[in-house]
């Protein structure tokens, strides 16, 4: 399929995690039914990705963050049937994925975002939350490998 045949989206998100092995995520709620997701989202035209992944952190969590590291860049690809919005395109989404440190803020759940709560889980109970397919990508680049 040539590129201008389905939509793309570039994406940051950040794998933040504690000293207690707890990482912090954010429930999504635009898609059929809510899951858990790293915190992140979609870039503006003009913004880097590392300033991107520290925004949607921001707003999706309440916690100012720190860029600790590049983790590296996945791809995905979303059917038609498959996107929140009605359409009849793909969308390859490319997620750029980094770790990072909390270094201030408190917990606070986003108001008329695309996530409306987030917390903290002990990298043990990832596996047994209703979770988007980024979570599992982000914990095996930072080496927190979930099987």
């Amino acid at each position: 399929m040539h590129y201008t045949e389905y939509d793309t989206r570039l994406a940051a998100y950040a794998v933040v995690t504690d000293d207690e092995g707890r990482v912090l995520l954010a429930l999504w709620n635009e898609g059929s039914r809510r899951q858990w997701t790293l915190p992140g989202g979609g870039l503006e035209l003009h913004e880097r990705a590392e300033d991107g992944a520290v925004r949607e952190v921001l707003e999706e969590s309440g916690y100012d963050v720190e860029i600790d590291e590049l983790l590296g860049v996945d791809s995905y690809v979303f059917p038609a049937e498959r996107r929140s919005v009605p359409t009849d395109r793909p969308m390859k989404a490319f997620r750029v994925l980094y770790r990072a440190h909390v270094t201030g803020g408190e917990l606070t759940h986003e108001r008329d975002g695309s996530t409306d709560e987030a917390a903290w889980f002990h990298v043990s109970e990832v596996a047994g939350l209703d979770r988007v397919s980024v979570v599992d990508v982000g914990l095996r680049m930072a080496g927190l490998l979930l099987r």
